[in-house]
């Protein structure tokens, strides 16, 4: 793991260190902005509108995440809920996924842009910064899986939390009770696995995109295939939100969000199909 790459020291700011979260987060903005940049050019919304996409996704994802994080850790919230917003923690991805959306949405909206050619244009940028921006968070050492004894499994010493027994337990994974709380114990690298699929996902949709369909098929084609991975990668997550019967909140909505994107798939190619008799 490598939480900070390296520290800068510039004058009247002082020292200043460059985490590796922060600059795989900077990565991943960056990448999801030049597939959207070229996406927006060749579907005829002009390159510029990307940048207008992105500022909207910035603003309403980082709201959104942080929203969505300190209503599901309400308990804590409540104790400090200024320590709780203005935290450097607390960014999650459903929140900002919806955040995100309302912010793109609105853009378009003051940009007189469709909708449905903006957010096609979006999906592959999403999938790419996705993947990349898990990356940082397994660096960090943050998000990981359930103890697993297979090849794959990864200890995070210093990770946030480190990977110890007593910190597994609190999330609910099953542990020997026989280990002492502060054994360091092997994961399944979760963040890795979402990197993998993201970019598969990335790729297929990339492959896609000039497949002849009606405004929005892709856009629904992402967010069954980004929802489908969520859940799957949910089942070997460490996990302290498991309300619903052994499944978590984020299973739920993901669940919810792929029906939404099968349907809007669905919906769409009957149209095409009517359009083309």
């Amino acid at each position: 793991m490598y939480p900070e790459l390296f520290t800068l020291n510039l004058p009247v700011i002082g020292e200043f260190t460059i985490t590796s979260f922060g600059f795989l987060m900077a990565l991943a903005f960056l990448a999801g902005y030049m597939v959207l940049r070229a996406e927006t050019a060749r579907l005829g919304a002009g390159r510029d509108v990307a940048a207008d996409m992105l500022l909207g996704a910035l603003i309403g994802g980082i709201a959104g995440a942080k929203i969505y994080y300190v209503l599901l850790y309400w308990d804590r919230t409540a104790l400090d809920p200024l320590g709780m917003i203005f935290s450097r923690s607390g960014l999650v991805w459903y929140g900002g996924l919806i955040g995100g959306f309302l912010g793109v949405v609105w853009m378009l909206h003051r940009r007189r842009v469709a909708w449905g050619l903006g957010v096609d244009a979006i999906a592959p940028a999403m999938s790419l910064a996705y993947g990349v921006g898990r990356i940082g968070c397994f660096l960090v050492g943050d998000d990981y899986g359930r103890p697993t004894d297979s090849f794959a499994g990864m200890a995070f010493p210093a990770g946030l939390p480190p990977s110890t027994a007593g910190n597994l337990r609190r999330f609910g994974a099953e542990v020997d009770p026989a280990l002492a709380d502060t054994e360091v114990l092997a994961v399944h690298p979760t963040q890795l696995y979402e990197t993998g699929l993201s970019l598969i996902i990335f790729f297929v949709l990339w492959r896609l995109r000039r497949h002849p369909h009606l405004q929005g098929w892709l856009f629904g084609l992402w967010l069954a295939l980004a929802a489908s991975e969520r859940f799957l990668v949910e089942f070997f997550r460490a996990k302290d939100d498991r309300f619903f019967g052994g499944f978590t909140l984020a299973q739920v909505i993901s669940i919810i969000l792929c029906a939404v994107g099968v349907a809007l798939v669905v919906k769409l190619r009957r149209r095409a199909g009517e359009a083309a008799v």
